[in-house]
């Protein structure tokens, strides 16, 4: 479409002439929108137009064309300078009904929400991801929503907001989400004067629906309402990302212990449940790990203390459902073809081994499920489908945080003993934790763990004098290539190796070496020229 002719009919004042244009621009340009350089200035003073538009009192259909053609052009951050204004940002702001500094407050757009009709429910749904297309592009429009405190009218949408409209919710939650992760005071903000912890786990209990039945234990309110409806798992996920910005770091002052052990609660539960397709499943499980990585080790403990179904005497009564999730997670991520290892991997093996190296039931639990006591030592480690063969393989792979997770999580099972280390792994996949980590000599590393041992199994007794410890297996004997030859035939292979030999010496690569008569190494023509010991002044005397 022609801009100029847009631009002109926003000028002209005709509502309807100007919802017919846009709605008719927002067709051709929603899923296939290019940025023409040509037309850049001309897409800037549409941004500004547009915003002119927004803020005289126009019908809401309006509303929502003008903000839907601002959502298409907020993708070229080349265009936002007109948005990304306190007076842009304000508009957009008291559309989206965010209630925040002393210009949000007095800005007459904010209405109850419970008297909007769907039309205007639309437009805030509009405004909202306006807002996130501009705060994502423009580092200007991040300075501005934190001067009008936009976290702050985000922070009292989410305390009002139970039953909202879906997707009013989740922009909330997502443009949340951005500012915390964009703006660090922002973030700081957000923990200390807002308790954003305390309101997004509120959140996260609300949309997963959980009942508490002990002091750290969730359960859903309906044991029947699985799984999680995609609107709820959609906001649930939004919420885990706010919350992972918050809790990157201690977080213990404002929030207290309490507090991050009610998260560890919810994380487990999640954990335990399913959404409507595996991917989406998957994906809720990834925020879980990601959110728990960030707590105190301490917190981790709510994993596993709560009621066994069933009885694991063997783990002293723990209940280790969420660590088997977690080991399923991860084989799910390492047999992931195409997956990126550091991004997908490396949080879940380094949640399991700080847990493992802090909690021994659940070092125990993961040791038996990923180094059982070991049988078959005729096959390389790194070979074969277990979860032992996977792990092994990623020590040597190219990535170096892969490489050193993976091992460190092996070394941690193993209770940091290079020798038990070792046992599982061989000398060759071992190597490179053994140098970073000075311990190549052998020993423990710094980490005190608890006596027990698990003892070997007789098959691994009677074959261990074989094993060769590079490889971690027991080789088949090589066959002596000389024994079939015929005396000919050693005779040429011999000269062969001479004549190589001869041509590396005489091309200066190897020096042949002799022994003088202290014992030290010389080269060969040197000995060769000390004068033989005279043996006979014994004779004369």
């Amino acid at each position: 479409m022609d801009l100029n002719n847009i631009l002109s009919q926003l000028e002209a004042d005709n509502e309807e002439e100007i919802e017919k244009l846009l709605q008719q621009y927002n067709r051709e340009n929603s899923h296939t929108f290019t940025f023409d350089q040509k037309e850049e200035n001309l897409r800037s003073k549409l941004c500004q137009s547009l915003l002119t538009v927004l803020g005289r009192q126009v019908q809401p259909s309006c509303q929502k064309a003008c903000l839907e053609t601002l959502r298409i052009l907020s993708r070229d951050k080349r265009v936002l300078g007109p948005v990304a204004t306190r007076e842009g940002m304000l508009v957009l702001a008291g559309l989206a009904r965010l209630q925040g500094g002393e210009e949000g407050g007095d800005n007459q757009n904010h209405l109850q929400e419970d008297t909007q009709t769907a039309e205007e429910e639309r437009v805030v749904v509009e405004a909202l991801k306006c807002l996130c297309n501009v705060v994502f592009n423009s580092v200007a429009a991040q300075q501005v929503g934190a001067d009008v405190e936009l976290a702050r009218g985000l922070c009292a949408r989410l305390h009002a907001a139970r039953a909202g409209h879906h997707e009013v919710g989740l922009f909330s939650l997502r443009l949340l989400f951005l500012l915390s992760a964009l703006r660090p005071d922002v973030r700081g903000g957000l923990r200390r004067e807002l308790h954003a912890v305390r309101l997004l786990t509120e959140v996260l209990e609300h949309t997963l629906d959980v009942r508490w039945v002990g002091p750290y234990e969730a359960a859903p309110q309906d044991p029947q309402s699985l799984p999680i409806p995609a609107e709820d798992n959609e906001r649930a996920m939004e919420a885990l990302k706010a919350l992972f910005n918050l809790t990157l770091s201690d977080a213990g002052d404002e929030d207290g212990d309490h507090q991050l052990r009610l998260i560890a609660a919810i994380m487990r539960h999640l954990l335990m449940l399913k959404t409507e397709t595996e991917e989406k499943t998957e994906e809720a499980h990834s925020h879980a790990v990601n959110l728990l990585s960030n707590l105190p080790v301490s917190c981790l403990d709510v994993l596993i203390d709560v009621p066994v179904q069933g009885g694991q005497e063997e783990y002293s009564g723990k209940n280790m459902d969420s660590v088997q999730v977690l080991l399923d997670f991860m084989e799910k991520r390492i047999d992931k073809q195409g997956s990126n290892y550091k991004e997908g991997l490396t949080p879940v093996l380094s949640l399991m081994t700080e847990g493992s190296r802090h909690h021994r039931e659940i070092r125990r639990y993961i040791k038996a499920q990923v180094l059982p006591p070991l049988k078959d030592v005729k096959i390389r480690p790194e070979i074969g489908t277990t979860i032992r063969n996977k792990l092994v393989r990623l020590m040597t792979h190219v990535d170096m945080g892969v490489k050193q997770s993976a091992a460190e999580f092996l070394f941690v099972l193993c209770k940091e003993s290079v020798d038990n280390l070792l046992k599982y792994t061989g000398y060759g996949n071992a190597a490179g934790l053994l140098v970073a980590r000075g311990l190549l000599a052998g020993g423990r590393g710094e980490t005190q763990y608890s006596d027990d041992e698990d003892s070997d199994t007789e098959e691994y007794k009677s074959a261990k004098p074989f094993i060769n410890p590079i490889t971690g297996h027991v080789e088949e004997p090589l066959p002596n290539p000389i024994e079939e030859m015929t005396e000919e035939q050693k005779e040429y292979e011999a000269q062969k190796l001479v004549n190589m030999f001869d041509k590396l010496s005489r091309q200066n690569l190897i020096r042949p070496m002799g022994v003088r008569k202290d014992g030290t190494l010389a080269p060969l023509d040197e000995t060769l020229c000390q004068p033989p010991e005279d043996s006979s002044g014994s004779d004369s005397d």
